[in-house]
């Protein structure tokens, strides 16, 4: 009985093995599936969109095709940080929601390296509780005594994945004690 309990969890996680780049993004350590990534390049310039989401930067012109930007420090709600020289755009292929595959690019703090990642080294995403939003984590990988979390680019660019951190960005702020100070 509890071989069947634990084999969709194994299946899930053999699933999730295989080669990721790994980046950093507000000192932390994140990796998205290898074959998703088309190129990384450097922060060119970017036009900005009106009526945009803060975390869409806008868009570039590579090799003649508009990307869309987006900015993954602002994406989870870090704060904004000037570039520095390890500042980069990952370029990856995404589906969006409603089936279209689109190049977008990511800006994110710097590229670590391809790492293949045995599923021995992965684990579930941990069960946050209240409104935390994780349907865009695919799991926790523990390489080399640190922890990289795993995502699905996809669920990162979905709309639904805004709203819900959203959602979690306004229940965090709201958590947090206020200060104030009187004269």
């Amino acid at each position: 009985m509890a071989t069947q309990l634990l084999e969709p969890t194994a299946t899930a996680t053999r699933q999730m093995l295989g080669k990721y780049l790994t980046f950093t993004l507000h000192q932390e350590s994140y990796g998205i599936d290898v074959l998703k990534v088309r190129e990384i390049i450097r922060v060119t310039t970017i036009t900005a969109v009106p009526q945009m989401p803060a975390y869409v930067r806008g868009v570039i012109n590579l090799r003649g095709k508009i990307i869309p930007v987006m900015d993954l420090r602002l994406r989870f709600g870090f704060a904004d940080i000037a570039s520095t020289d390890h500042t980069c755009i990952i370029v990856v292929q995404v589906k969006l929601a409603d089936g279209k595959v689109t190049q977008m690019g990511l800006v994110v703090d710097g590229v670590e390296e391809v790492l293949n990642i045995a599923a021995e080294d992965i684990e579930e995403t941990p069960d946050f509780g209240g409104e935390i939003a994780t349907e865009y984590i695919v799991g926790m990988a523990k390489v080399k005594g640190t922890v990289k979390t795993l995502l699905d680019i996809d669920g990162v660019v979905s709309a639904e994945t805004s709203k819900s951190l959203r959602v979690s960005a306004a229940s965090a702020t709201a958590a947090q004690p206020q200060t104030t100070t009187s004269l």
